[in-house]
């Protein structure tokens, strides 16, 4: 009888163990569908949240829930030589989900393929005001040279995502990548279905499938994890994080914002662009429409990142300030009163109607004609990408940015600089300043960026720059994983545990 008992307890103790982890399927509930699934489109928070790291992985990876910093994934190290060129050596024994080998090669066309003109890839942003050739040494080997010099361009490689030799040039409906998951089933409208590869080159993930469903409702997201209809949902609204058991905040790395079109009248006249600053009352909606804890933004990316310019002030709630600007300004002949449409994306983030409707009512109160018109997220893209419409009127475009790295690269140049795919105007001095910082190191390269953050801001006023946001998840309490600052942008299946 003793030596049943020690056995048994033997057995159940070796079953608890992290070694026998238990494993099966996942659903995740999703605000917005994707409307593509393809890999140089995971940049994009709805298609990376799919795919990112899942099926289709990228050379380097940073590291967000600890202090590593830059990793390896399908790098195995890299160096700088000494010309300012970086060496990369590529991992061994790693295939596609087609079954074919991965190689420098490999390495070389998906570098190629996304900055092609055959196509819009949005990860190809990144790497504006700059010339690059990737080259291949050997199988295992490539080289990147880059002018001018750019001293973080194995993060930026981050972002680019590996795809087989020969992928056409044209957006793909079925990816093929070297993660641990294989798209088996997506069903627009209703779910993507992600399975474990068997032959995947690195740990065996606990999740064996993930199933994405699609709610635009917070509270409609939240229940479903409660009720267990789903088991995870990235992005909930702090209305509905209610279950200390379950629900976890998170600080994100999302700015929210009104890209302004200063090409357009009245929006071309730095006075009316400063009145819709001074027209929103940016600390109302904390605590109410916008979580406790979000920051009041002063540049598009959010404290801590290198340059972050603690010196610059959110403008003030001034609404008879906004009033006399735009009384100068049609003094002038500025025609004020030219109705200025907001474009925003439905389901971007929870109270996203909300928070909109009252922003047009303050504009409104301070004299400005605007409609606010919602769209879904392949829309908005043709509102918020170059190359914009011909015969617009007057826009701010509704968005919510991510930067997560660490750094303005990821940011400055596709949003502000004149050939940027995003950015709303041309101004000398910004494009100066960042080819200068983005090829700059230390101290120098920090105190170039906050001098570009002040200039934004202060001087051009590009944007209407609203929220640091926190984010808010929704986690079964059969799952082991907590959010991070990525968490909006992607999800890695390979960190989620089953209890």
């Amino acid at each position: 009888m003793r030596k049943t008992i020690m056995l048994a307890a033997l057995i159940l103790g070796s079953a608890l163990s992290p070694g026998y982890a238990a494993s099966g399927p996942i659903k995740i509930v999703l605000p917005e569908e994707a409307d593509l699934l393809e890999p140089c489109m995971a940049t994009r928070s709805n298609i990376g949240r799919v795919i990112m790291q899942n099926v289709s992985e990228t050379l380097t990876e940073l590291d967000v829930r600890g202090d590593k910093g830059l990793m390896p994934r399908l790098a195995e190290k890299w160096e700088q030589k000494a010309d300012g060129s970086w060496r990369f050596h590529l991992r061994q024994g790693v295939a596609f989900s087609d079954g074919t080998a991965f190689d420098a090669k490999d390495v070389k066309y998906s570098f190629d393929r996304i900055m092609s003109d055959k196509n819009a890839c949005e990860s190809r942003r990144y790497f504006g005001g700059m010339t690059v050739n990737a080259q291949v040494v050997d199988d295992r080997t490539i080289d990147f040279s880059v002018d001018p010099v750019q001293p973080i361009l194995p993060l930026l490689l981050s972002l680019v995502t590996i795809v087989p030799e020969g992928t056409p040039l044209e957006f793909v409906r079925e990816p093929v990548g070297t993660g641990p998951y294989k798209l088996t089933n997506w069903t627009p409208g209703q779910q993507i279905v992600l399975t474990a590869r068997d032959d995947y080159w690195g740990k065996k993930p606990q999740v064996t499938e993930a199933t994405y469903l699609f709610r635009a409702d917070p509270a409609v997201r939240a229940a479903m994890v409660q009720t267990g209809e789903a088991d995870i949902s990235p992005s909930i609204s702090q209305l509905d994080a209610t279950n200390p058991a379950t629900d976890f905040s998170y600080l994100d790395s999302e700015t929210v914002y009104l890209r302004i079109d200063h090409n357009i009248e009245p929006l071309n006249d730095v006075r009316v662009r400063r009145a819709l600053n001074l027209a929103i009352d940016r600390e109302a909606f904390i605590g109410t429409l916008v979580p406790d804890g979000a920051l009041l933004a002063t540049a598009i990316v959010p404290p801590p990142t290198l340059g972050w310019n603690p010196d610059v002030k959110v403008f003030p709630y001034d609404p008879e300030g906004a009033k006399k600007l735009l009384e100068e300004a049609k003094a002038d002949g500025v025609k004020v009163e030219t109705p200025i449409t907001i474009i925003a994306r439905t389901a971007n983030f929870p109270n996203v109607t909300e928070i909109m409707e009252a922003i047009q009512s303050q504009l409104q109160e301070a004299g400005f004609k605007v409609d606010l018109k919602f769209v879904e997220v392949a829309e908005h893209e043709g509102y918020y990408s170059k190359p914009f419409k011909e015969g617009r009127g007057p826009l701010l475009v509704a968005a919510m940015h991510d930067n997560s790295k660490g750094d303005p690269s990821f940011s400055m140049f596709f949003k502000y600089a004149s050939k940027g795919t995003q950015s709303g105007f041309s101004d000398p001095k910004v494009d100066d300043l960042i080819q200068r910082a983005s090829a700059a190191v230390g101290d120098e390269r920090a105190k170039l960026w906050s001098e570009l953050i002040a200039y934004l801001h202060d001087e051009v006023v590009a944007d209407v720059l609203l929220f640091h946001m926190v984010g808010f998840s929704r986690v079964s309490e059969k799952l082991d994983f907590k959010p991070t600052m990525a968490t909006n942008s992607m999800l890695q299946l390979s960190e989620i545990g089953i209890k």
